[in-house]
């Protein structure tokens, strides 16, 4: 037990501190093996509990992740260190006042002591290797600190950044998340080199905010009720646009089709909904459209070209190929979003009401 306990808390130790650097530090989906794990099993139970009540329910979820992450890195270091001071209880590291207990709850209390940049404990270390055990475990403590520190204020800055943008999605659409809607807004009266300024910001913005969720997988569990916050939908919106964009606007208007702007949404967004069905969903969409499908898609493309038109904006005068182009853009992002938003208990009609509505 003298030699297993050190061992065995060095290992603990060693687990907390890479899955913090993978965590924080490299700062990549799906590496950390115990902040992923954690975080998953919080979303299932608070789903799991959930009930009529799942919009408010959810909205805690991100919040608790949080702090069950902090919990479980502190405690787990504590346990670690515990491990390593209690066979030198009595020995090389002693009460300065009375007799010193050699139990592991006096352990655990020395290693939260020497692990904290509070300190206060009377128990101290009087052979060199408890020393530098005990500087070891104040660099460790004030580090990991400062990182979960440095990490929230991260995580809250790239959440209000994404908010907003869902937000300015929103707005754009004229609060009905339709992007036929957007496109009329943006074009409107067939001024599409004015609107391009716009689009192109939305680009850069889409791209910041995958990047975002690539660097802070943690976002992905911030659920708020109002779907217009949901990643799906905005997402869903921004994918819809491009596809009406290269599907009914006549060929005078290539240039904006193979803009620069329109393939970085189109890129941007594909990547971080493949991301997130990859890492967090860990479910292959692979289901092709059945007819029912594509007959609906091609209903919603006939009326997102009258919307069009009615805003004065051009489209194509080949209707079927139209259509047709238009379901094969949808194709390949549909499953994905739908996926994506119903594992994130929300309904097909608040990720895609302009589709419900056909």
């Amino acid at each position: 037990m003298r030699w297993f306990e050190p061992i065995l808390g060095t290992l603990l130790m060693a687990l907390v501190l890479a899955d913090v650097f993978l965590t924080v530090l490299y700062a990549r989906a799906g590496t950390g093996f115990l902040s992923d794990r954690l975080a998953r099993l919080v979303w299932l139970a608070l789903r799991g509990m959930a009930s009529s009540h799942k919009n408010h329910v959810l909205s805690f979820c991100g919040p608790v992740i949080v702090v069950a992450l902090l919990l479980t890195w502190s405690i787990l270091l504590a346990l670690g260190t515990a491990l390593i001071v209690h066979p030198l209880l009595g020995t090389s590291i002693t009460n300065s006042n009375q007799d010193t207990p050699t139990d592991f709850v006096t352990a655990l209390y020395v290693a939260g002591s020497s692990l904290s940049i509070v300190g206060g404990s009377d128990f101290g270390p009087q052979s060199p290797g408890a020393k530098l055990l005990f500087l070891l475990n104040s660099v460790i403590g004030t580090s990991v600190i400062s990182l979960t520190i440095t990490y929230l204020m991260q995580i809250y800055g790239a959440l209000r950044s994404r908010n907003s943008l869902c937000l300015k999605i929103h707005a754009l659409s004229g609060e009905t998340g339709d992007a036929a809607e957007l496109l009329a807004h943006l074009f409107a009266k067939n001024q599409l080199s004015a609107g391009y300024n716009n689009l192109s910001e939305l680009a850069a913005e889409l791209t910041n905010a995958k990047e975002a969720h690539h660097f802070y997988p943690i976002l992905f569990y911030f659920r708020f009720p109002e779907p217009i916050y949901a990643v799906s939908r905005s997402w869903l919106i921004a994918l819809d646009a491009v596809s009406l964009i290269r599907s009914a606007l006549p060929p005078d208007a290539d240039w904006l089709k193979q803009s620069g702007a329109v393939t970085q949404i189109w890129s941007s967004t594909l990547l971080l909904l493949s991301t997130l069905s990859d890492v967090f969903l860990q479910k292959n969409p692979s289901h092709e459209a059945d007819d029912a499908d594509r007959q609906l898609w091609r209903i919603r493309c006939d009326r997102a070209r009258q919307r069009l038109q009615h805003a004065g904006i051009s489209v194509t005068d080949d209707r079927l190929h139209s259509l047709d182009a238009y379901v094969e853009c949808r194709r390949r992002w549909d499953r994905v979003v739908h996926l994506v938003g119903s594992s994130m208990a929300y309904e097909a009609a608040d990720i895609d009401p302009a589709t419900q509505r056909t």
